[in-house]
């Protein structure tokens, strides 16, 4: 069964995960379709340590926690079946300052900041070093993904990485040799950085498999950062909402169509779906 095939029996499979793996208690706010979680990075860089460090030894299947931002809204809005994958997830940040922006205009507790994974990934490391969690880096090429392991060393001397690899797997039963590393690694959060809508639906179909880890954390580009084969937008870029902007600049032959597609239809989604009525929650108590 391919890819896709296995997001169709997603709705079954949350309902027995989410029998034995308890929901992280985080706020939600309906944005573009979704639920967004209310909360700031800090916060939930303490909160998947936390939860991760609570699982080590449970054998259960991990927690997922996943990001969206402007082409994830336009993806989930014309695709079902990428949608029901988001929803099956545990935990979903506003890796986007759109989204931030339209929750202060469509809900009466918007979202305080945006939770971008390239600085998340900083917050989690530190908190991880003063907590002795460890860390998996799953992506990228062979290249991208050893440079990446080698900087993120030398930031962070006491951050334990349990191991890492590339995310390339072409043969048959490559799946289950990645798992069986992962598992033997035993880390408390595996970092995937395969692209949308690939590394969640590898986390999801594999969820139960991954017995030995605590959490997942999807990363899209985040080890071409890590590594130094891309650089940030300037700081004031991102508070206004222009690292699109930078990366089209840098990117234009493989980004140009993409913006054109998704970016116009995102922002009619995040203004047209997103509520002033409040989800509830959907975060963990550890």
């Amino acid at each position: 069964m391919g890819h896709m095939g296995h997001i169709a029996h997603l709705g079954a499979q949350a309902d027995v995960i989410a029998r034995v793996v308890p929901p992280l208690q985080v706020p939600l706010v309906p944005v573009g379709g979704l639920p967004i979680a209310l909360i700031d990075r800090g916060r939930s860089a303490r909160l998947m340590v936390e939860y991760a460090l609570a699982r080590r030894g449970s054998r259960l299947p991990p927690a997922i926690v996943t990001s969206a931002n402007g082409q994830i809204i336009s993806m989930c809005a014309r695709d079902p079946t990428i949608r029901a994958m988001f929803l099956a997830s545990d935990l979903i940040h506003a890796d986007g300052m759109p989204l931030v922006l339209a929750s202060r205009l469509k809900s009466p507790t918007p979202l305080p900041e945006r939770v971008a994974t390239t600085d998340l990934f900083h917050d989690v490391a530190r908190a991880a070093e003063a907590t002795g969690a460890s860390f998996f880096l799953l992506g990228g090429t062979r290249d991208v993904i050893k440079a990446a392991v080698r900087n993120v060393r030398e930031m962070y001397p006491r951050l334990a990485i349990a191991g890492f690899r590339h995310g390339y797997s072409r043969r048959d039963g490559d799946e289950a040799q990645v798992i069986a590393e992962i598992n033997a690694a035993r880390p408390d959060i595996l970092w995937i950085g395969m692209g949308a809508p690939l590394e969640l639906a590898f986390a999801i179909r594999n969820r139960e498999r991954l017995t030995n880890v605590g959490l997942v954390k999807t990363s899209g580009g985040l080890f071409d950062f890590l590594s130094g084969r891309k650089g940030r937008a300037p700081a004031w870029m991102q508070a206004f909402s222009l690292e699109w902007l930078h990366r089209l600049a840098h990117e234009p032959r493989r980004l140009f169509f993409r913006y054109l597609r998704t970016n116009p239809h995102a922002l009619y989604v995040l203004l047209t779906s997103s509520s002033r009525a409040g989800l509830g929650t959907g975060v963990p108590d550890a």
